[in-house]
């Protein structure tokens, strides 16, 4: 690292740290080995120790001021373990896992392995090339839990990427997913955080196999068309005595203050104020698209960047703030097409503006206000719907305040919340018509998509990451009919643009009918400039036979997709042949549709609209949009 590189470090500003420190094969004198480095300006002194030197140690030596120390090892290589004996300010001897190491031994095992991640195995060149933040692109992103996604027998053990990756790969491309989201793939001691309490933020978890196997996984998603997001966690660090925690003997990465320090999660907060541990995490940020390839981050728990501990009435975290706008500026400028993605639960605005605007700079925001609502809905009895109809309407009236993402993730299928089928109202039957009523309410609603694995196969049992998902419910013809549709919702949302292409844009989405309280059904309608397209949804269990529908133009509808069909598990109340429209206004508009419309079902139809319009037409009130 150039001396101006170093400064950036010290400044807060460096993307590159992993480049200098950490553990680096190179040859120096004509001779091959390893060079070390590590941060740490209050320790007494530090070594190096590993199977290189029989775990006795090799003393580091420090090189600048403000804490830097380094020493080359010859005949150290890759592959080889080693840590880093810290005799720490207060004159505790600790032995730590290298903050900045490429891989590490497989818990309950701490130490570092010596790794070298710069080798060119990549061959996506096309692909990144032409990769985008997809905005006006059908985005629909699986998110999954690589250890449990499938396992190959009942004794906690995992495949590998190489293993598991071209059935995962085939399977998400079969129900027609365009990303996946893997939670976090960095390494962590405790199988139950899931990687949310990370231990090495440079370091791909060994569980799943070698830094090579992973870039191999990631490429051949590329090759067939499948983009890669993970799960990275700037808010916290595990609090274990061989990680970051007091690494040199005083709060290095963690504030000073206890208050301040302790998480909610029994972990450490990063001092997100201070500018080395701003340059270690951007770093880290950036490895995972530099190195790995990437094609997104999703970050983590965002609301306790905003406000401390994530509680709005103690106060914005003015240093948090900065950092995460930094963060994702530098982000956006080394890595343009990208998706930079925040789950973040506050009211907190202009997330996914640009930072020269005021925003955050995130592109996409998980909308946990819409899938809260949207669930809560669907948890009530019928009769009660009509007192909580704002419920399902609610999140068209903010929605364009951000460029929201629609999730129904991990965090929802889990700890006693039942899974998303489980979590509706009614019996066996109602639950699997009201699941497909509401996943066309979600592929169709505007914004991208985003599923936990095994929200596809309607799964009863919560998520356990000690258990694979329950693939076996695929015999039931119930189940195999319901992952059916949910492929054709795919099928439907990538073949028409009105889908998709104006998620962000107000023209792109109207209300019909927003208002239908007594008979809990909502109408409404997506376009772009060359198609439009009718959703209806009863979320009743009446049959409303011959239901009357108001449009604004003269012409015919034709059902592409009706939840009800047969062939998804549903009674077969659908509307075959084409419908034209009526000379008489409905609901403020000057023509109507009447259809067939089934209990608990959700229908799209596809508009044809005569060529001229008519006055009566032109002159049709705006009240229904509005």
């Amino acid at each position: 690292m150039k001396k101006s590189s170093l400064e950036q470090f010290y400044n807060g500003m460096s993307l590159t740290a992993y480049e200098y420190f950490g553990a680096h094969c190179i040859e120096k004198g004509g001779q091959k080995g390893v060079m070390f480095r590590t941060y740490a300006p209050h320790a007494r002194d530090i070594s190096v120790i590993g199977e290189f030197n029989e775990w006795q140690g090799t003393k580091m030596k420090r090189v600048d001021a403000k804490g830097v120390y380094e020493v080359f090892i010859p005949h150290a290589k890759r592959g080889q373990m080693y840590k880093l004996r810290v005799h720490q300010a207060t004159g505790r001897i600790v032995d730590k896992a290298d903050p900045y190491a490429f891989y590490s031994e497989l818990r309950p095992n701490t130490a570092s392995i010596i790794e070298e991640v710069h080798r060119n195995l990549f061959t996506d060149d096309e692909w990144m090339k032409n990769r985008t933040k997809n905005f006006d692109q059908p985005v629909s992103i699986y998110e999954v839990h690589i250890g449990s996604w499938k396992k190959p027998d009942e004794d906690n053990v995992w495949y590998t990427y190489d293993e598991i990756g071209d059935d995962l790969i085939k399977y998400a491309k079969k129900v027609g997913y365009t990303h996946l989201e893997l939670m976090p793939l960095n390494e962590y001691p405790f199988d139950g955080s899931w990687g949310y309490q990370c231990s090495g933020y440079f370091s791909a978890t060994s569980r799943y196999g070698t830094v090579e196997q992973l870039m191999r996984f990631i490429n051949n998603c590329h090759r067939h068309n499948l983009g890669v997001i993970i799960d990275f966690v700037p808010v916290h660090f595990v609090k274990d005595d061989y990680t970051l925690g007091y690494f040199d003997g005083t709060p290095l990465y963690e504030y000073e203050k206890g208050e301040d320090a302790n998480s909610q999660w029994g972990t450490s907060n990063f001092n997100l104020s201070r500018e080395e541990v701003r340059s270690f995490l951007m770093s880290a940020a950036n490895f995972w698209l530099e190195v790995y390839h990437v094609d997104g981050l999703r970050m983590d728990a965002i609301s306790n960047i905003i406000y401390w501990h994530g509680n709005k009435d103690k106060g914005e975290n003015k240093g948090a703030l900065d950092f995460i706008k930094r963060l994702n500026y530098h982000l956006s400028e080394k890595h343009p097409t990208c998706m930079l993605i925040a789950e973040d639960s506050s009211d907190f605005p202009k997330v996914t503006k640009p930072t020269v605007d005021g925003g955050l700079g995130f592109d996409y925001k998980w909308d946990l206000g819409w899938m809260h609502d949207t669930l809560k809905y669907f948890e009530l009895d019928p009769i009660y719907r009509q007192y909580h109809h704002n419920q399902m309407t609610f999140s068209m009236a903010y929605f364009y305040s951000e460029k929201f993402m629609m999730p129904f993730s991990h965090d929802e299928v889990v700890h006693g919340k039942h899974t998303i089928i489980d979590k509706i109202w009614g019996t066996y039957e109602q639950k699997f018509a009201q699941c497909r009523a509401l996943y066309t309410y979600m592929f169709t609603h505007p914004g991208k998509k985003l599923n936990f694995m095994g929200n596809e196969i309607a799964q009863f049992r919560e998520w356990d990451e000690n258990r694979e998902n329950d693939w076996f419910l695929l015999d039931y013809p119930i189940h195999d009919a319901f992952l059916k549709f949910f492929t054709d919702l795919h099928k439907l949302m990538r073949k028409y643009p009105a889908m998709y292409e104006l998620d962000y844009q107000g023209e792109g989405f109207r209300w019909i009918d927003a208002d239908n309280k007594s008979q809990n059904v909502f109408v409404y309608t997506r376009r772009n400039k060359e198609q439009k397209f009718l959703v209806v949804l009863n979320l009743s269990p009446n049959h409303y036979d011959n239901f009357c529908i108001g449009l604004e133009n003269k012409g015919s509808i034709k059902e592409i997709l009706n939840s009800d069909q047969d062939i998804y598990g549903g009674s077969g109340i659908v509307n075959p042949k084409a419908i034209r429209t009526h000379n008489e206004p409905y609901n403020f508009l000057p023509y109507s549709v009447r259809i067939d419309l089934a209990p608990f079902a959700g229908a799209v139809f596809e508009i044809k609209e005569s060529a001229v319009k008519t006055e009566k037409a032109k002159a049709a009130g705006t009240k229904a949009a509005k």
